[in-house]
């Protein structure tokens, strides 16, 4: 395991936590796996939310109204999430642009949240923590991470399960073009759990994974 971190500052004690890092595909069931870590007893920090959360920040929203006008609020005032996918999502050299731009602004206000996050829980003791994040390498999230877990699910089953979110199928390519590819996830993960079968065959991987971990951690369902 990795020596303790020091993500945001100093902690004001040692931890021995462990951060587990899950990626794959889009609709691959990083969800599903990161749900049952937390089954087991892992604290879980989702980086979409926080990315959810990140653009309702009065300097964020600011910033993409003037670059993209009042197209991008909702009725509410809010920024419409479908409005900016549709500018940052796509095969066009514009498209890339925007969504560097957009990246260059959220990702070190969700990173630092994310510091946060795992410094207040490193000081409470919390043995894992899984954080879930589909830009883990391209944001360099990783870096908190002591372990990755790559889920691998087919193509064909994720493509369907993006469908049944409401997503064509060029929204699905467009977005999966945004990220590293899953070869290179792939290759730099230190574990890989197959989740195209049940989830019940996805369970016993986890539990196969969570056992590989330092031996202090809880026994497996144990309350943390």
């Amino acid at each position: 395991m990795a020596p303790a971190r020091r993500v945001s500052g100093p902690l004001t004690r040692a931890s021995q936590m462990v951060v587990i890092g899950i990626v794959g595909g889009i609709a691959s069931g990083k969800t599903l796996v990161t749900g049952q870590f937390r089954q087991l007893g892992a604290e879980v920090v989702e980086a979409d939310r926080l990315g959810h959360a990140v653009l309702e920040e009065p300097e964020v929203r600011q910033a993409l109204v003037e670059r993209w006008g009042d197209e991008v609020l909702d009725g509410q005032g809010r920024i419409d999430r479908k409005a900016v996918a549709r500018r940052v999502f796509g095969s066009t050299p514009r498209a890339a642009g925007e969504l560097a731009f957009l990246e260059r602004l959220t990702h070190p206000r969700i990173g630092l949240r994310l510091c946060r996050i795992v410094n207040e829980w490193a000081s409470r003791n919390v043995p894992v923590v899984v954080l879930d994040a589909p830009v883990l390498f391209e944001a360099g999230w990783d870096e908190f991470c002591d372990k990755i877990v790559f889920v691998e699910t087919p193509r064909t089953v994720r493509q369907q399960r993006a469908r049944q979110r409401g997503w064509t199928d060029d929204e699905f390519a467009a977005r999966e073009a945004a990220q590293e590819s899953l070869d290179e996830k792939r290759k730099r993960a230190d574990w890989v759990i197959d989740n195209s079968g049940s989830p019940q065959d996805t369970f016993v991987q986890v539990q196969e994974f969570w056992r590989s971990l330092p031996q202090d951690l809880p026994p497996l369902g144990a309350p943390v």
